[in-house]
């Protein structure tokens, strides 16, 4: 990671791109440019940047493919622009994992308040970038690693992320609201099971323990509780 906050500028309008390059760097911050979903993993490989600002819509692979695929590999803050003002484009970019979302066109100082937000927020979360040894359970969010019984597991990033919650707050309860905020970046809201779903692929991944009981249980009206030994 760069000592100075760098930001990984995505859209496929030169122009654009050049302008915010220069408006960003005015405020102290260095930028990578792409022009392209490709070109953006290409920069991906050699840096990680504090943020992305990706554009929705490109060509070849749009934002939201982009983001799909980013999501599956790391947890980089992403700020998702967009010149469509639909309510469902918005709410399917934050559902897939962006951090925030602002139209086009959209005033620079709002743009600025909104990068700033996201990092104070990366910033708060960095005390949570020690690992976890639960001795069965070892969790590596630098490399967003979890080893169960020394045998690396295969999560999703949502998966990844409520087990690393929940292994945090280890024996007590966590609410679905909380797991939903952390791990969806998003409320939750009445009829909404998402939550449950993920808690049940995550719990199948676990196996059951020593005395048949799921290692997270159901605590009914309240939440989640993992149990360990």
């Amino acid at each position: 990671m760069l000592t100075q906050q760098t930001l990984l500028l995505v859209d496929d309008d030169t122009s654009f791109l050049l302008m915010l390059k220069e408006y960003i760097e005015q405020e102290g911050y260095q930028t990578l440019l792409a022009s392209s979903a490709h070109m953006a993993l290409e920069q991906l490989q050699r840096l990680e940047p504090d943020l992305i600002i990706l554009d929705y819509m490109m060509p070849t692979m749009n934002g939201l493919e982009l983001l799909t695929l980013l999501r599956q590999q790391n947890t980089i803050p992403i700020l998702m622009l967009t010149a469509r003002d639909d309510d469902q484009d918005r709410i399917k970019g934050l559902e897939m994992g962006a951090d925030d979302y602002l139209c086009k066109p959209f005033n620079s100082r709002e743009l600025l308040a909104r990068i700033k937000a996201i990092l104070r927020r990366t910033e708060r979360s960095t005390a949570f970038i020690r690992h976890i040894d639960l001795k069965i359970l070892k969790i590596f969010p630098e490399r967003t690693q979890v080893f169960w019984h020394e045998q690396e597991l295969d999560l999703t990033h949502t998966e990844y992320k409520l087990l690393e919650l929940l292994a945090r707050q280890i024996g007590f309860i966590v609410s679905k609201q909380e797991l939903s905020i952390y791990a969806l970046r998003r409320p939750l809201v009445l009829y909404d099971r998402s939550i449950d779903v993920h808690v049940g692929h995550l719990r199948a991944k676990l196996g059951l323990a020593p005395d048949g009981a799921p290692y997270i249980r159901t605590i009914r009206g309240r939440g989640y509780q993992l149990l360990i030994g």
